[in-house]
């Protein structure tokens, strides 16, 4: 379904296409932007704990568990 989706010639198109709506003066902030906020959502997705583990890192919920065993 998305095989073909980024080939070369549809990212040139769609350069092209950025280029014409925002200029020449935008597109570098506009890139800057796009870059800071990908590395704050990787830098967010390392600092948060997986769900997928199931184990909780709060310090709280492992005192409690001691305390009653």
């Amino acid at each position: 379904m998305l095989e073909g989706l980024f080939q070369p010639t549809h990212l040139i198109i769609i350069f092209a296409i950025a280029l014409l709506v925002f200029g020449p003066r935008k597109l570098p902030e506009l890139g800057k932007g796009l870059g800071e906020g990908i590395r704050a959502l990787k830098e967010g997705m390392k600092d948060t704990p997986s769900a997928s583990t199931g184990q909780a890192q709060n310090p709280e919920s492992k005192e409690n568990k001691e305390n009653k065993g």
